[in-house]
């Protein structure tokens, strides 16, 4: 879903406290813009960031990295709420169909993180 994103607030790389701005885009929801905020970073270790309110986050993200077999293992993580998000207002307007909409959203994150970390494997080892 994640189409670009961008340092904000003359942010030039990862720090913790460091906002970008991320341009997303979902067949079905459209385009959209969100904010984050930094809240990990430890260089060839983690990654995190916080969507919205770093306090009440619509979801917060993590890459995770450690020695492996000689190798890195990289891991991608990601926990919905407490604020409110995308999620929510699909859950508002069919509330009868709350299991299934967060059953097919959570097939679609594992979907795309696990895109994502391939992406990345194929990167590293070229």
């Amino acid at each position: 879903e994640l189409q670009s994103a961008r340092w904000a607030e003359g942010a030039s790389g990862p720090a913790v406290g460091a906002r970008f701005v991320g341009r997303s885009r979902h067949e079905q929801f459209g385009d959209w813009e969100t904010t984050s905020t930094v809240v990990a970073c430890d260089p060839e270790r983690e990654f995190a960031w916080a969507v919205g309110d770093p306090a009440e986050p619509s979801a917060v993200w993590r890459f995770g990295l450690e020695p492996r077999d000689g190798g890195t293992a990289l891991s991608q993580w990601m926990r919905m709420g407490p604020g409110r998000s995308g999620l929510s207002f699909a859950i508002d307007a069919m509330p009868e169909k709350e299991q299934k909409i967060v059953f097919v959203r959570l097939r679609e994150f594992e979907r795309g993180m696990t895109a994502t970390l391939e992406h990345i494997r194929q990167r590293a080892e070229a």
